[in-house]
């Protein structure tokens, strides 16, 4: 099975070899063990012009017998993996301007395989799908109800199948079924978001309507007062599609030290610089306040993960965000925290042994590819 996993900055392509279990196995440990990966490439994310990078990679790779994309936006439309077909690519096309970082970027990247792989079946696995189930409460924005009805506005949340593996994987560490779990996974990489996982099923989340909403990010802002907007339109004179290339390309990290890369922002807090440390404490603020609202809405939390390539690399960002929800029963242990992450496949329990730490603290290394290739090898056999 291939996997196609487009981003808004690049494009990861897994070559699996999947099976050995059955197509309703719930126990997600048994597809992370009985997947390997083939082949694999990480190239820049695809557009018209860039797409023969991936038509060159597959040419060269053996035909796979299935194709699983990630696409990051469904809308109301799509709730669970789809088969692909005309009908559904132009529907996708339609919700571009909800993630214009990153919806384009799966479209390109799902016709250039398409064209190397005409007759090959291909389906598409939605980030918004596993947010879609929430509870109401979570999902409304208390604005005029044309505008709801009329426009579907709702919170979708994205990072779906990150979240979804990650709780996932979550459960079989900790041996415990996810049913019974109160799960608060943390997705911080480029983009950057959580999720509140209750009996299995998202509950809450931090990104909403787009994936502008939420955390402080690479180069996003997260959530900002709306009002501040109107009035950057109303009193600079500033276009819309300005106001949104700022907020979507110019902030966040990259705003306040300079740099969207976590690893420079860090290394200059070391070095004394006044702008990186203010950019790591608001980003640690949103972060901390977020998995308290996300443990809220699980009315507890009992496992805490963190996942995506800050989540993963970042021994800083977990200790900090650890030693400001001591409250609620997070700890970690430092000489596991620091080792986390040097090893590229193993997910590292790095909880602190004392009595203090009621919350299992996890770093799990984010693999969509094998979420996705769940869903793909699922659809295909229940069709």
């Amino acid at each position: 099975m291939l996997v196609v996993n487009a981003g808004s900055s690049s494009l990861k392509l897994r070559l699996l070899e999947v099976g050995g279990h059955d197509a309703d196995d719930a126990d997600l440990d048994a597809a992370h063990d009985a997947a390997q990966v083939i082949e694999q490439a990480d190239l820049p994310a695809p557009d018209e012009a860039g797409s023969h990078d991936l038509e060159q990679v597959l040419a060269e790779w053996p035909a796979p017998t299935a194709v699983g994309h990630r696409v990051v936006h469904g809308g109301s439309e799509f709730t669970e993996p789809v088969l692909l077909d005309a009908s559904v690519r132009a529907q996708l096309d339609r919700l571009s301007d909800l993630a214009p970082l990153h919806q384009p970027k799966s479209l390109a990247a799902l016709d250039a395989t398409a064209a190397v792989l005409p007759q090959v079946p291909a389906v598409a696995c939605f980030d918004t799908a596993f947010h879609a189930g929430m509870p109401a409460a979570a999902a409304t924005y208390a604005v005029p109800a044309r505008w709801r009805s009329d426009y579907a506005i709702r919170r979708y949340g994205f990072h779906g199948l990150s979240h979804a593996y990650a709780a996932g994987r979550a459960a079989a560490i900790v041996g415990r079924p996810l049913t019974q779990l109160r799960v608060v996974t943390c997705h911080l990489g480029a983009g950057a978001s959580l999720c509140a996982v209750r009996g299995g099923r998202s509950v809450d989340t931090t990104m909403g309507f787009t994936p502008l909403e939420g955390l402080v990010m690479a180069t996003r802002s997260g959530s900002v007062d709306p009002g501040l907007v109107l009035w950057l339109e109303e009193h600079e004179r500033l276009a819309p599609a300005e106001v949104a290339e700022a907020l979507e390309r110019r902030s966040g990290l990259a705003a306040l030290a300079g740099t969207p890369d976590m690893r420079e922002v860090e290394a200059r807090v070391a070095a004394g610089d006044p702008d990186a440390r203010l950019a790591l404490d608001v980003y640690l603020h949103r972060l901390v306040g977020a998995i308290a609202s996300m443990a809220a809405a699980c009315a507890g939390l009992d496992v805490l993960v963190f996942t995506g390539g800050v989540g993963e690399h970042s021994a800083q960002v977990r200790s900090a965000a650890a030693a400001q929800l001591g409250w609620l029963g997070v700890a970690v242990d430092a000489e596991h925290n620091e080792a986390a992450g040097s090893d590229a496949g193993a997910d590292v329990d790095v909880t602190a042994g004392s009595a203090g730490a009621r919350v299992r603290t996890l770093v799990v290394h984010a693999r969509e590819d094998l979420q996705i290739a769940r869903e793909t090898y699922r659809l295909l056999a229940d069709s």
